[in-house]
């Protein structure tokens, strides 16, 4: 089996992306056009899907978000080698099995993924995260992978997804592809998403067994969801650009995401830095 494992972190910004539930602000009519391969399988995934989501206006609560801003959270204790449960890939994938295709845009293999590509011209704006990880091989004692490839997506700042929300549909920013280098590594620079009712904030990644597999529309080894820390979510959305996401936070919580509720242990990521220098985020995973 494939897995991944979060490497040393960089500075960058943090982005969330959503699992079952459909932002509240984004538009959830696609098309849903299948091909043949790893999209037959990805349509497959789609279908079992609900883009419904449930919509909470609370009045926001205040936290001590300015605080912590500079705290670094632990990283969770886990076994290297530990299997990181398989998740849906939400309503707005992006990869061709729910309408849009960017993995067959030129440009789509890159690390900084906060602009649009192609005919697109679109900047995500928001706190820089840099999100690392190693691909390793778990049949082969954890031992690093490289060649192996990663499709990474999320929302933006206002809880939109690229090519498919209201306000984002001509833009695929926040989308991107990366081939792990000879110890295994990659790295994608972005910004730290928003969060959005009825969804804890996080990041959705397909990972495929090579480049060519990602591009080609060959088979997915697994689809993933990364969380991002409570005390880090609090510190971001206490900056400019993010007031929404502080009232549809308090809201919710890690125990009750229809996603991480049945144990997040996995799938939290390891934070280092703070909302104006940015973060790093990285993940333990095996799959």
């Amino acid at each position: 089996m494939i897995g991944l494992v979060g490497g040393a972190g960089l500075a960058a910004l943090l982005g969330c992306s959503s699992g079952d539930d459909a932002p509240e602000a984004a538009s959830g009519t696609t098309s849903g056009s299948a091909s043949t391969g790893g999209a037959a399988q990805r349509t497959a995934a789609a279908a079992a899907t609900t883009a419904g989501s449930t919509a909470g206006t609370a009045a926001a609560e205040s936290t001590a978000a300015a605080t912590s801003a500079a705290e670094t959270t632990p990283a969770p204790v886990l076994d290297e080698c530990s299997t990181i449960p398989e998740e849906t890939a939400g309503p707005f994938p992006g990869d061709g099995s729910n309408g849009p295709d960017v993995l067959a845009e030129s440009g789509v293999v890159r690390s900084d993924i906060r602009s649009s590509i192609g005919s697109a011209s679109g900047v995500a704006e928001g706190v820089p995260l840099m999100v690392e990880l190693t691909v390793v091989d778990s049949a082969d004692g954890c031992t690093p992978r490289p060649g192996a490839a990663v499709y990474l997506w999320h929302c933006d700042r206002e809880g939109r997804y690229s090519m498919y929300s209201e306000g984002a549909t001509e833009e695929n920013y926040l989308r991107g592809v990366q081939e792990a280098d000879a110890n295994g590594v990659m790295r994608f620079t972005t910004i730290f998403p928003g969060c959005y009712a009825g969804r804890w904030p996080h990041i959705h990644f397909e990972m495929y067994r090579s480049l060519t597999d990602a591009t080609g529309g060959g088979p997915i080894a697994v689809t993933s969801q990364l969380a991002f820390p409570k005390d880090v979510c609090d510190a971001t959305y206490a900056t400019a650009g993010y007031e929404q996401s502080v009232s549809n936070l308090a809201q919710l919580s890690l125990e009750s995401d229809m996603i991480f509720a049945d144990g997040v242990e996995q799938q939290l990521a390891t934070m280092t830095g703070d909302p104006t220098a940015g973060y790093t985020a990285t993940l333990p995973i095996t799959v």
